[in-house]
């Protein structure tokens, strides 16, 4: 049976493999974990492993450049709603600032479930769980993400079928879901596509110009009532 979008969001526990329980501690993806562990850079009680293709379960001792992997946490995830002006990454070769220095000094260790764009704000989902993160914005589950946007200029007449139908842009043919218009100067669309600037560009395609654009919901979790730069962990009921 396939994942459903609350299924996603669920821990996977017992036995796993290795770049699994590394992304379970938070360190970093299970691809990344991957990489790490072709770099020589991980042992399984003492042993250098070789290959990702190996299981282990919470018992096994574990470094990552020479240091013993964490007890994994329980899985948390944060409803975050990223203002505009910051940059979803650990540190910016610009110099400007993320939303990772924005965050309160109390908050643990996180990562970011997919982006946002300098320019856009919204819900940003955020998480000490690295596979859920790998599992949440990978394309084969396709996660549902609804945003809506103020624009500039004529909407062309019959454009809910153009963005149903689908736009060519210079990377491949790019739809949204669903489509409403919000008078006078919003729209609203869904989208299961994680490709760079996606909404932006097929709004600028249409010959409009993007005044604002938010991030509604991700899946099943939504943005609801939050103020720009607060964040709100998901209760166990919730998760």
């Amino acid at each position: 049976m396939s994942d459903t979008p609350h299924d996603i969001l669920q821990p996977r526990r017992t036995e796993e493999r290795i770049a699994r329980r590394i992304a379970r501690a938070g360190i970093c993806s299970r691809r990344e974990a991957e990489q790490l562990i072709l770099e020589g850079l991980v042992t399984v009680n003492g042993e250098l492993l070789e290959s990702p293709a190996f299981t282990v379960t919470d018992r096994d001792m574990v470094t990552v450049r020479g240091v013993k992997l964490p007890s994994a946490e329980p899985v948390r995830l944060w409803r975050y709603y990223k203002p505009r002006g910051l940059v979803v990454s650990n540190k910016d070769d610009k110099g400007r600032e993320t939303v990772f220095s924005a965050l309160p000094t109390n908050m643990p260790r996180v990562i970011s479930v997919g982006r946002l764009d300098i320019d856009s704000e919204g819900l940003l989902l955020l998480t000490n769980d690295g596979d859920l993160t790998f599992r949440a914005t990978h394309p084969s589950f396709g996660l549902e993400k609804t945003y809506i946007i103020e624009f500039d200029g004529t909407l062309p007449q019959g454009v809910d079928k153009i963005l149903l139908k689908g736009v060519e842009l210079e990377d491949g043919m790019g739809r949204v879901l669903s489509f409403r218009q919000i008078p006078p100067r919003w729209i609203e669309v869904s989208i299961h596509e994680g490709r760079y600037h996606i909404i932006r560009r097929l709004i600028e395609s249409l010959g409009l110009k993007v005044l604002r654009l938010i991030r509604l919901d991700f899946g099943p979790i939504n943005l609801g009532e939050m103020k720009p730069g607060r964040h709100r962990v998901l209760n166990s009921q919730e998760l």
